[in-house]
């Protein structure tokens, strides 16, 4: 659930609801007693009131709540997992304004709720009647413990015997649910970092900071004289990196830079790492020369996990710092991205800004038009004619992806190919012909 926050479907009677529901589901998978449930959120002015909500209607419908407080998204996961919960929740609009906000479940294996379970939930809030004010709200005191139990094991990941870094690790963390995790684990390792962005005050996450903003990170990296600088989003599941000389690496980045590390050392299952639709042609050049294959899914970190157990592969990601690491978690955690990293920089004396230079990313460009209905893209004749011509003339040597998107009213343009100008003109000539048979007036 995602939306502005005290809006629908994350006003306080819908919340309320979704509690209840959520409650119902989990006492009829576990049997006998009160289903324990871990609730967490990220640093949002409107967190603490959904959470209260949340625990007093899960509470009030046979759940035992305990507060994590604020902590990131793949912590949450982790603690289900790890500490015997029934299920977690998240308070989170991830990389969203401080404006939204959203509700993750996670099931008692730290998975992300199954779509069957999703569907059994949203049935429940159908039938159910509008409750009368005031809905029962719980107030909430942290459970102290927790987080430290989260950065323990993140502690645990890398070994304390490697070498540091080339100046300060220039870390930021959007305002976001990681500004008190990462800067704490840092020092407990006895890494340099500086630190940008965190001092959370409501309505700072994501504001030109974080994953989606990283510029001001990379400069602060090339003026540091680091060699590693990153930057997280609002609930730190997904992380941008920069080069010492102050350019920006996403994930085909990490993935290109990690990858080639554990094929050497015999850990990468199945010789192969899982992206997306629109992880880039290059990554897939780039990492067969060393024997590794890119198998790809639908958009969505949900797709990448699928493959990854689907085929007992342990690497995937996605352009956008989604990066799963499933040998030690089973989401997307930008604070273990960052620690594979080191690993990496450590184990083998490179540089990132050598780890990554290898990688030579195709010009890509994603045009969304706006559309006033989706109908099937084989059925639009100037569409198809449109693609077909872009296809042949950018041959093998580049890439043409149309689609719609799952939650708006969009057909989503990717070209991608050798030279930027061919790039330009194929996706102005293919966004131009849907505009012309579906566009929105």
């Amino acid at each position: 659930m995602r939306g502005v926050a005290g809006g629908y479907p994350l006003d306080v009677s819908t919340v309320h609801q979704f509690g209840k529901a959520l409650s119902g589901l989990l006492q009829q998978l576990g049997g006998a007693g009160r289903p324990r449930v871990i609730l967490g959120e990220d640093t949002r002015e409107s967190s603490s009131e959904i959470s209260e909500v949340l625990a007093g209607s899960l509470e009030a419908s046979g759940t035992d709540v305990t507060y994590a407080g604020v902590i990131t998204t793949p912590g949450v996961a982790f603690l289900v997992r790890h500490l015997g919960f029934s299920a977690g929740i998240m308070v989170s609009a991830s990389h969203n304004p401080y404006q939204d906000n959203g509700i993750k479940v996670f099931n008692g294996s730290g998975l992300k709720l199954s779509e069957v379970h999703e569907l059994e939930i949203e049935q429940a809030l159908e039938r159910q009647q509008p409750h009368a004010s005031p809905v029962p709200r719980k107030p909430l005191a942290v459970e102290p413990g927790l987080l430290d139990h989260y950065l323990r094991y993140l502690q645990s990941i890398l070994p304390g015997n490697l070498p540091s870094l080339k100046g300060p690790l220039v870390v930021d963390c959007a305002h976001g649910a990681a500004s008190r995790a990462l800067p704490t684990l840092l020092k407990n390792m006895g890494i340099e970092a500086h630190v940008l962005n965190a001092s959370p005050n409501g309505r700072n996450i994501n504001h030109l900071s974080g994953s989606l903003f990283p510029e001001r990170m990379a400069q602060e990296t090339l003026a540091c004289g680091a060699e590693l600088g990153v930057a997280l989003d609002g609930d730190a599941d997904r992380a941008i990196f920069a080069t010492a000389d102050g350019r920006i690496a996403d994930g085909d980045h990490i993935l290109y830079a990690v990858a080639p590390y554990f094929e050497r050392n015999q850990k990468l299952k199945g010789h192969a790492v899982v992206g997306t639709l629109m992880t880039n042609l290059g990554l897939e050049i780039a990492l067969g020369r060393f024997g590794i294959s890119v198998k790809r899914t639908a958009v969505g970190d949900k797709y990448v996990l699928e493959e990854i157990l689907r085929s007992g592969y342990n690497l995937g990601g996605e352009p956008s710092g989604h990066i799963i690491f499933a040998d030690l978690s089973l989401v997307g955690d930008g604070i273990i991205t960052l620690l594979q990293v080191l690993r990496v920089i450590a184990e083998t004396g490179t540089s990132f800004t050598e780890l990554v230079s290898g990688l030579k990313q195709f010009p890509q460009l994603i045009r969304n038009v706006p559309v006033r209905e989706k109908r099937p893209l084989e059925s639009l004749p100037e569409v198809t004619r449109a693609i077909e011509a872009g296809r042949n003339a950018i041959g093998d040597k580049g890439r043409i992806i149309v689609r719609y998107s799952g939650t708006e009213r969009l057909a989503r343009v990717m070209v991608e190919a050798e030279d930027a100008e061919t790039v330009e003109r194929q996706a102005a000539r293919i966004a131009g012909a849907i505009e012309l048979a579906i566009g929105s007036e």
